[in-house]
């Protein structure tokens, strides 16, 4: 189990006698021996965890709390309601307790990524706020600053075997809460690390030219360059079969590499995460620029990869031996048990002076028979654990945990160890979601388990 963060600045102190001796030979201390990350998917986390004592949470608790580091995504704001709501949000206006941070805290989370659909919902104020939350916390973050440089910057933490580096950013965003640079005439825009991308529709020839001659009929603009229709906000190019090709903008794809690649020689690993929506036709496939980044970001020098967003789990792949998981689903899930909400909201269904939370949460869900209350795979996820020892991957354990399906909205979202059956049906879709990229998943145990050997084999046989 690890050190209690009360005693690391002892232990900080202590190391710091003998790392002279290390910086005279020009050696750096690397990690050995084993070090296991735990790692999960979306955190949407609106109430305490730390009151329930059920074994199948506690254990799960145990889990993440002896890794050797541990990581979600932090899809939520912490303030007091200070700041204005921003003219735009991610969807909903997220917000939290600023004490719920410590709340991560107590589940063994050391580092979360702040680059998210959500990160600009309460504007500047409310991202500032809760990069004040989380430090106070004692949580590592990243994916957000005052700047686009900050927010494309690594950040690190140091533990007692191996020093850790977390680089984020997000690809899905209203584009108000992307960072920006400055000349030196004004200050920076304050907000996320962006991956942006471009898309192009394919469609058969005698279709495109049918919606050329719809277009003139009804005297709607387009251009033509070369082979591409650039009409009604979309890029479309002919093709045997309806498609769509999307590509990773180039110049955010070489500025987060070269950051990438400069913590991989600043730690011993390097986590590298993204928040993509984008799928290739459906929820649980990653966009075609989710997995053309995902491989350059290993190129780049990244131990691991690591998607959410889209609420769902998707496929692992085995990549120059290291892992790219590109969504583990969600690891809490509190989005309908907000405090307040903004007028807009209310007003998308509606929704007048007298009403409030739950009623919104009726109109916005149908009395949950539509949206996430009733797709049981919202609800449905894993804990990853990675275990190196040194730099080389040994295995990864994937540990189903459930969120709750089916149950009432004050009680699901909090995540616990999913019983046998439900187990092995989250394991069985990662496994059939996984074989596209030639990863193997063995059970055990009621543990889903990837070996780097036999993934590689596998992908030998493709």
């Amino acid at each position: 189990m690890r050190t209690p963060r009360s005693l690391l600045l002892a232990a900080s102190l202590s190391f710091t006698i003998s790392a002279p001796l290390a910086a005279q030979s020009g050696q750096l201390a690397q990690a050995s021996g084993d070090f296991t990350m735990a790692l999960t998917g979306d955190a949407i986390i609106t109430r305490r965890l730390s009151p329930y004592e059920e074994p199948e949470f506690l254990d799960m608790i145990e889990l993440i709390r002896n890794a050797d580091v541990a990581f979600t995504n932090l899809e939520v704001l912490f303030h007091d309601f200070e700041p204005y709501p921003a003219h735009q949000s991610g969807g909903m206006w997220m917000r939290a307790d600023p004490e719920i941070a410590g709340e991560l805290v107590w589940a063994g989370i050391d580092m979360v990524a702040r680059a998210n659909n959500h990160a600009g919902d309460w504007g500047a104020e409310g991202l500032r706020l809760t990069t004040r939350h989380v430090e106070e916390a004692g949580l590592v973050h990243a994916g957000v600053g005052e700047s686009l440089q900050e927010a494309r910057e690594a950040r690190f933490l140091e533990t007692a075997k191996a020093r850790v580096a977390l680089v984020s950013m997000s690809s899905t965003f209203p584009d108000h809460s992307r960072a920006g640079r400055t000349r030196g005439d004004h200050p920076a825009r304050p907000g996320l690390s962006p991956l942006r991308h471009s898309s192009v529709r394919i469609a058969p020839a005698a279709s495109l030219d049918r919606l050329r001659s719809l277009l003139d009929n009804m005297q709607l603009p387009y251009s033509q360059n070369g082979n591409l229709l650039n009409a009604l906000g979309t890029t479309f190019e002919p093709g045997p079969e309806p498609g769509e090709r999307t590509t990773p903008n180039a110049q955010d794809m070489a500025e987060i590499a070269a950051v990438v690649n400069n913590a991989s020689r600043q730690a011993d690993y390097v986590i590298v995460t993204i928040h993509a929506h984008e799928s290739a036709g459906s929820r649980e496939v990653p966009a075609e620029f989710v997995v053309t980044f995902a491989r350059a970001m290993i190129d780049a020098g990244a131990s691991v990869f690591v998607g959410h967003g889209p609420h769902v789990l998707r496929g692992i792949e085995m990549y120059r031996g290291k892992p790219i998981f590109y969504s583990l689903g969600d690891f809490v899930f509190q989005n309908e048990t907000l405090l307040r909400l903004p007028s807009e909201n209310y007003e998308r269904f509606d929704l007048g002076g007298d009403h409030h939370v739950a009623d919104f949460n009726d109109a916005r869900y149908d009395m949950d028979r539509s949206g996430f209350p009733a797709n049981p795979e919202i609800w449905e996820a894993v804990v990853a654990l990675p275990r190196f020892r040194g730099q080389e991957l040994v295995d990864v354990r994937l540990h189903p945990i459930s969120l709750g399906f089916g149950e009432e909205r004050w009680v699901r979202g909090r995540p616990v160890f999913a019983d046998e059956q439900l187990g092995a049906k989250i394991l069985g879709d990662l496994i059939v979601r996984s074989e596209p990229f030639g990863t193997r998943i063995d059970i055990e145990d009621g543990i889903g388990v990837i070996r780097p050997a036999g993934a590689a084999a596998s992908q030998s046989r493709r």
